[in-house]
């Protein structure tokens, strides 16, 4: 167990607590998927794994196929993903990912979002350097499955860290960015129970922080997490 492993046992932030919220962020994905890979799931392996996401989290199948009729419609608004990059108070990197119908209106209230708690937004890739973008996957672990063998397996496909998650008996798996397909592709063949897929951004350095100090990063990252346009907020605090 990595680097990967150890920075999803520390992270201090929320995780999509509010249900509202979960099924918001998945129906904007919904509408990214099936714009650029059209609406049948058969053929759109990432609305594939968005709609086992919806599962995992218990999303109602009407609203799954509301999503996707929707999304084909001529009415449904085009989402624009962009990534705005910062530091919070006490330099903490902050990454966040959003996905938008108004450009203007996301780089306001990010950028408002960042001053009000001692923080600034900067440039595009300035954090390149910080956070590497991963594939990331979750199996049900079963008596059949050895971790250290599918590991092996694995790694021809462009996985590179497989562990086994003892608090609720999954096997997750980071692989590159650019072998989401060729690792989803693996699983569905061989017959694994996905029970989750998407990318993450993974710090290559972590910073620790009093809890004084943890305290104003994390006013921050609430603040951004209950921003509408926000889908994913990561930080490289400890």
């Amino acid at each position: 167990m990595g680097r990967a492993f150890e920075f999803r046992k520390a992270r201090k932030f929320k995780r999509w607590g509010q249900m509202a919220k979960t099924f918001t962020k998945i129906g904007k994905d919904i509408v990214i998927a099936v714009k650029s890979g059209g609406p049948d799931p058969h053929s759109n392996s990432r609305l594939r794994a968005i709609i086992q996401n919806a599962k995992a989290v218990n999303m109602p199948k009407d609203n799954v196929e509301r999503a996707i009729k929707k999304a084909s419609s001529k009415e449904q608004e085009d989402y624009k993903e962009i990534v705005y990059e910062g530091y919070a108070a006490h330099g903490v990197a902050v990454l966040v990912e959003c996905t938008t119908d108004n450009t203007n209106r996301s780089i306001a209230n990010i950028r408002s979002h960042f001053t009000k708690c001692g923080g600034s937004v900067g440039t595009t890739g300035m954090l390149d350097f910080i956070f590497e973008r991963k594939s990331v996957f979750k199996i049900a672990k079963t008596a059949e499955i050895d971790v250290e063998e599918l590991e092996l397996e694995l790694i021809d496909y462009g996985a590179d860290e497989i562990f086994l998650d003892l608090e609720t008996n999954q096997v997750n798996i980071y692989g590159e960015f650019t072998a989401f397909g060729a690792i989803q592709k693996f699983l569905e063949e061989k017959g694994f129970e996905l029970l989750g897929a998407d990318f993450e951004r993974i710090p290559n350095d972590t910073k620790e922080l009093s809890e004084e100090q943890m305290a104003d990063v994390e006013k921050l990252i609430e603040r951004l997490e209950e921003d509408d346009d926000v889908q994913n907020v990561y930080h490289n605090m400890k």
